[in-house]
């Protein structure tokens, strides 16, 4: 089993959120989500966000590039369902306990992997080959 890090752990909470926002959705349990929003269907959305969740975590979340790049796009696409918008839903009294742990979990992965594309940005800077004039 990989060594256990921060970004694992929000991964599994963000795919643990979206599978039960799915499932709710699925089963018509209020307060679920709609069917569609105005951008797409949210069952295929919450698919593909569940699905590279996952992939993150089997390509390793933060010991590979892709890992961190799956990582970051689960974040971006678990902040369209649980992002602070989220504040002004109407069924927020019903959903916080989901999107506070939903908006930790992506603090942690932005926290965990922005500095390491930040540091990796830097470093291919200062070791490009100059043009010469």
């Amino acid at each position: 089993m990989p060594t256990s890090t921060p970004t694992r752990a929000a991964l599994v909470v963000l795919a643990t959120t979206q599978t039960v926002m799915l499932a709710a959705m699925l089963a018509k349990v209020p307060p679920h989500p709609p069917f569609e929003i105005p951008l797409f269907a949210l069952g295929p959305f919450l698919g593909a966000a569940i699905a590279i969740a996952l992939a993150a975590l089997v390509m390793g979340d933060e010991t590979t590039r892709i890992g961190r790049l799956l990582a970051l796009t689960a974040a971006v696409l678990a902040a369209l369902s649980f992002g602070p918008q989220k504040y002004l839903d109407p069924a927020f009294d019903r959903i916080w306990p989901a999107v506070l742990v939903s908006q930790a979990a992506i603090v942690t992965i932005a926290v965990r992997l922005l500095p390491q594309f930040a540091r990796r940005s830097a470093d291919t800077e200062t070791k490009a080959p100059k043009a010469e004039a």
